[in-house]
């Protein structure tokens, strides 16, 4: 309900109204949502004041635009909860999606020192790299690159990394995976990442960082990923507790 006697500004709060009904699930991605005309005789508002909600919404990534056919629901974010270390594809098996990758590029490569540095390895060492596209029901997430030592897990075939890399190193090499560290930071997508994600110039992404680590004597790094997500696809959140 609006309060107009209320000194939180209407339109700020005609925009958490309509996040509220898109995050409890009432509107749907690919919902229309009422014009601005009729979002203002509603709540006997001006227009003015309803387009400032729904810019604001869109510029969230929660509404798009079609010129001609008015303001469409884009959906919730997806969520990864930072508590637990999972991969994409237990993830969006998660939120009931279902996965899929495009596999861009893979090789071995030598003599980097920052990766070699992150992965305890020696410079002459190779190295695998692959680059995938990560999808959920068909629309694109994230464009993840991917970096392992190779006298780890042998040779690697576009099948091994086709579905779940976590699974392939589990269930095919018997590895476990103890733990990651990892970090996260807001930047804005490169053409590469524009052009793999469909998102415009200047649109924002989440940029991941990860090593993981085996659950051995020596909790050998098994990979270091970076990761660049839809900023309006997706979101992170971990519960903490004050020590």
């Amino acid at each position: 309900m609006i309060n107009k006697n209320s000194p939180i500004p209407i339109y700020y709060q005609i925009e958490e109204e309509i996040q509220s009904m898109i995050e409890s699930g009432i509107l749907k991605s690919g919902d229309l949502l009422p014009s601005e005309r009729e979002i203002a005789e509603k709540y006997n508002i001006s227009r003015m004041t309803v387009r400032q909600a729904i810019n604001n919404l869109v510029n969230k990534g929660l509404i798009y635009r079609k010129r001609g056919k008015g303001s469409f629901i884009t959906g919730r974010k997806l969520e990864h909860d930072l508590s637990g270390l999972t991969s994409f594809t237990e993830d969006m098996a998660q939120h009931g999606k279902k996965p899929s990758n495009l596999i861009i590029s893979i090789k071995t490569i030598t003599d980097d020192a920052f990766i070699s540095s992150k992965l305890k390895t020696d410079i002459k060492d190779e190295i695998y790299k692959f680059k995938r596209l990560r999808k959920a029901d068909d629309e694109p997430i994230a464009l993840e690159t991917v970096f392992t030592p190779k006298k780890l897990v042998g040779t690697l075939n576009h099948s091994d990394i086709l579905v779940s890399f976590y699974q392939f190193l589990e269930k095919k090499l018997n590895m476990k995976i103890d733990y990651g560290k990892q970090t996260i930071e807001a930047s804005l997508a490169n053409q590469e990442e524009i052009k793999y994600l469909n998102i415009k110039k200047g649109d924002p992404i989440l940029l991941m960082r990860r090593i993981s680590f085996l659950k051995d004597k020596k909790n050998t790094p098994i990979e270091y990923v970076k990761s660049a997500y839809r900023a309006d696809k997706y979101k992170f959140n971990m519960k903490i507790k004050r020590k």
